[in-house]
């Protein structure tokens, strides 16, 4: 087992490095699959050093839901901010709001950052020195307390029940 993990040593994260180099390369060839499945495997297999502690996702379900609901809210937010974009300048309304976190695990807290990042007409800007709150940028606020609501069940729930919860028991 010990060999297969050094040969192997995240599982999860090879095929998705190679989904996401085909979605990259916009490409099915045989040479991107291939391509793909070498830096699937070679990134986790040469930078296991660097990773402080091994990565356990117990509720691989749970991560394919919250894939599922991040891409949905990419795709609405993308609408959202053309339609900024058209209207012009002065409809925006924009906010830097604090989110205070529940979360501990620095990777799922990192994940959440990354993912109000990749999230249009929204920036993670400072996560504080306790690591207890996340400033967050963004372009349109209707009601500050409407988006920390959001973060917190749409993005930072799932990340707890995936990363925290599993390690809980």
């Amino acid at each position: 087992m010990k060999r297969m993990v050094q040969w192997l040593p995240h599982p999860i994260l090879t095929p998705v490095l190679a989904v996401v180099w085909l979605l990259l390369n916009n490409s099915l060839a045989p040479g991107s699959i291939l391509l793909g499945l070498l830096l699937g495997w070679a990134i986790p297999r040469f930078t296991l050093a660097f990773w402080p502690e091994r990565v356990r996702i117990d509720a691989p379900a749970r991560l394919l839901r919250f894939a599922g609901v991040f891409l949905y809210d990419v795709l609405v937010a993308n609408l959202a901010v053309a339609r900024l974009i058209l209207v012009g300048p002065r409809a925006l309304r924009p906010a830097f709001i604090i989110v205070p976190l529940d979360l501990t695990n620095d990777l799922a807290i990192s994940v959440l950052a990354n993912t109000i990042c990749l999230t249009p007409g929204t920036v993670s800007a400072r996560l504080s020195a306790d690591r207890r709150h996340l400033l967050v940028h963004a372009l349109d606020v209707e009601s500050p307390e409407e988006l920390v609501a959001t973060i917190k069940t749409r993005f930072e729930a799932p990340l707890k029940a995936i990363f925290e919860e599993s390690a809980e028991c």
